[in-house]
């Protein structure tokens, strides 16, 4: 069950991010957006090469999102692994996105909103994957041992 091995409303989000993605470079390609709706300086070559420099980064993290959702009911586990991949990505092209903007004193809610979900909405997915997925260390496991050791009857 996606549910046990992901946390309460993340395959969701996974879905809706990785979808948008793969929309999004869908219609860039197909030069389907307004102008209007385009970056500023969305005509100088190199703000062109910026953008399609994300095209790496976004697909990958839309492949470990899939991955993730598709691998959760066989292997929580590695689907939890696949996880954090796809959520630090995600947080890192917001980042990115988010740094750019900002190096340029460049503000629009239109491209601040989504770039700042991108960044922000991972955040506590992490710390929640992070926390719960956290290895046992030895002395931990050995203390245990000890005690249910001493626990059994002879």
């Amino acid at each position: 069950m996606i549910a046990r091995a992901l946390p309460r409303g993340l395959p969701t989000l996974m879905v809706a991010t990785d979808l948008g993605f793969i929309v999004y470079w869908l219609i860039t390609a197909a030069h389907l957006l307004p102008a209007a709706w385009l970056y500023n300086d969305s005509t100088n070559p190199m703000m062109i090469d910026w953008n399609w420099s994300f095209l790496a980064i976004d697909l990958m993290v839309s492949l470990t999102g899939f991955l993730t959702l598709t691998t959760a009911r066989r292997d929580p586990m590695a689907a939890r692994s696949l996880a954090l991949v796809s959520l630090t990505l995600t947080s890192a092209s917001g980042l990115m996105a988010i740094s750019f903007w900002t190096l340029r004193h460049d503000f629009d809610p239109a491209w601040w909103g989504p770039n700042s979900f991108l960044l922000l909405y991972p955040l506590p997915y992490l710390f929640a994957l992070i926390r719960t997925q956290r290895p046992e260390s030895a002395a931990r496991r050995s203390a245990r041992a000890s005690e249910d050791a001493e626990a059994k009857p002879t």
